[in-house]
């Protein structure tokens, strides 16, 4: 049986498809808008957690070996997937891997660079405030830095590389 409403009869059947067709468009942008966010945190998680990783194996390595703490940093940035949202890896892979220091050095840094495509509202937006490069990609940059050694160990054990002082508290 129908409402009945100063002598009319009210039929409301149809006004939740309505809303639903006018809020649905509206949801959807707004969840659009969040994911691009994510990617490029998600990115940047991945990414300092293996300039981090890098620059403790960096910390350890003489100079001669850092072609394969570049490797082992590159093996950790696989997490991130081979897509343009996520990362560039076309016919050359965008990852930009530098890495500062050593074993001889006081402080061992790793910074690492990444190119993404944007989602198109967002690639339109960021186009229009110039962050992009003239392919269309978003660059994003970390760096992670460490000390080689602490200055109490520096100081107590009175070496510079760490193999001068492996075996340093045997000969005591």
């Amino acid at each position: 049986m129908k409402p009945f409403l100063k002598g009319v009869l009210v039929d409301n059947s149809g006004q939740a498809t309505v809303e639903a067709a006018l809020a649905l468009p509206l949801i959807m942008v707004l969840l659009l808008l969040l994911l691009q966010p994510a990617i490029v945190l998600y990115d940047r998680m991945v990414m300092r957690a293996a300039a981090a990783e890098g620059c403790r194996v960096l910390a350890t390595m003489p100079v001669e070996q850092q072609s394969s703490c570049r490797e082992y940093v590159l093996r950790r940035l696989g997490a991130v997937p081979p897509q343009s949202l996520f990362h560039e890896h076309g016919a050359t892979c965008s990852w930009d891997v530098a890495m500062e220091g050593g074993e001889q050095a006081s402080t061992a840094a790793v910074t690492i660079t990444n190119k993404i495509k944007p989602l198109p509202l967002i690639g339109a937006a960021a186009y229009a405030a110039g962050v992009l490069d003239d392919q269309g990609y978003l660059t994003i940059s970390v760096r992670e830095e460490c000390e080689v050694q602490p200055a109490w160990a520096a100081e107590g054990l009175g070496a510079e590389a760490p193999s001068g002082w492996i075996g340093a508290w045997t000969h005591e």
